[in-house]
């Protein structure tokens, strides 16, 4: 495998991965841990991820529970979450904050789902662009010799192999997310 190829794949690597991490800030009708990932808290003069000034647990498929680890803190975690785009309404008994996760409607799923394949089609786009790339590169070295004909021909062929399997994993990962959205 070339330098070239090797580079295009570090970069769709990362395009995927970053759509995967776009998907877990998705809200479905399930609750998940992974909702709360990107709430940062107000913790001691600090933006501070939620997960590193509290356990984040879920006990049923619609609840979830945070416990902080300083009871001081839970005002500012509820303004968070409160604050923030979940558009979730947490209550605590001062020692816990207990989220009821309401079921979607047919309409927010929909839009959900609309907003999952926007996402997607953006990284598809990213991969088609770093194979373009990619390919530019090989004809500047091409250009200035320093890899054959043969050579050029055989890593574009590579770089289109690598392209549609990146892609086939974007569909599958949009179709996965939308099954998920759409689960009653």
């Amino acid at each position: 495998m070339s330098d070239v190829t090797k580079t295009c794949e570090e970069k769709m690597k990362k395009s995927i991965a970053g759509l995967n991490e776009a998907f877990s800030g998705l809200r479905t009708g399930r609750a998940s841990a992974t909702l709360f990932d990107k709430l940062r808290v107000d913790a001691y003069g600090e933006k501070t991820p939620l997960n590193q000034v509290a356990n984040i647990s879920v006990p049923e498929a619609r609840l979830v529970v945070i416990q902080p680890w300083d009871k001081a803190m839970i005002g500012e975690i509820e303004k968070a979450i409160r604050t923030s785009e979940l558009s979730l309404n947490p209550s605590n008994d001062g020692k816990v904050i207990r989220i009821n996760i309401p079921p979607l409607t047919g309409e927010r799923r929909k839009e959900l789902v609309k907003q999952a394949k926007t996402g997607a089609e953006q990284v598809r786009v990213a991969v088609r662009n770093i194979r373009r790339d990619g390919n530019d590169e090989l004809k500047n070295l091409l250009k200035d010799k320093k890899v054959t004909e043969d050579e050029e021909k055989q890593t574009g062929v590579e770089l289109q192999k690598l392209t549609d399997n990146y892609i086939s994993q974007i569909d599958q990962i949009v179709k996965d997310k939308e099954k998920e959205i759409m689960e009653v």
